[in-house]
């Protein structure tokens, strides 16, 4: 019954973890997933401690799949855990960051220039229909100018827009906040007011 009880704690120690992160506004939603995978591997074994070995060979576990980016990625969940929990339990073994290192690089963002901004917004003028021309240029002046991700943009409604501030409400953001202002100039609140947005209805 003790070794029962010890896993169902990890397994409760994982689940405060999670939400802990998600409280402060992260989605989790394959960590989470990945995560609590681990756990049953824990637990289906009678394990009571996080150990280096049991992290590898869970990551590793993978019958469809012998993509060594893939085992990174599932190790790197674990490692991220073991950290928080080793100060709870510290029994706790926290995989090296040497095992399993083949995890790809986030690749540099692209910085678009002025005039490839311009270019993108030629082309976008030339779609068909008219009201085609008219979304895209009006996200692709969006994105550039409030510095907004796309889901942001793609989610605004007619509510969210004061022309006559110039500003937006940004919600249900990243990171889960809410009411995020971003800044308009006066040429993005031309363009939206033109088309029709702003009036306080919704789209």
């Amino acid at each position: 019954m003790a070794r029962e009880h010890t896993v169902s704690t990890i397994r409760r120690q994982a689940e405060e973890y999670l939400a802990m992160r998600r409280a402060l506004g992260f989605k989790l939603t394959t960590f989470g997933q990945k995560l609590l995978s681990f756990v049953d591997y824990l637990d289906a074994r009678d394990m009571d401690v996080l150990t280096t070995d049991a992290a590898v060979a869970w990551a590793m576990a993978t019958p469809r799949s012998s993509d060594e980016v893939h085992w990174s990625r599932r190790l790197m969940v674990v490692r991220i855990f073991a950290r928080h929990l080793a100060v709870l339990e510290p029994a706790t073994e926290v995989p090296p960051v040497d095992l399993l290192p083949h995890h790809y690089r986030r690749i540099t963002p692209h910085l678009y220039t002025p005039c490839e901004i311009t270019a993108l917004l030629h082309v976008a003028d030339a779609l068909l229909p008219e009201l085609r021309a008219l979304t895209w240029r009006t996200l692709i002046s969006l994105l550039a100018v409030t510095g907004m991700r796309t889901g942001e943009a793609c989610r605004l409604d007619r509510a969210d827009v004061d022309l006559h501030d110039g500003l937006l409400t940004v919600r249900d953001t990243k990171f889960g906040n809410y009411g995020k202002p971003a800044i308009m100039p006066s040429s993005a609140s031309n363009r939206l007011s033109r088309n029709g947005f702003g009036s306080g209805s919704s789209a």
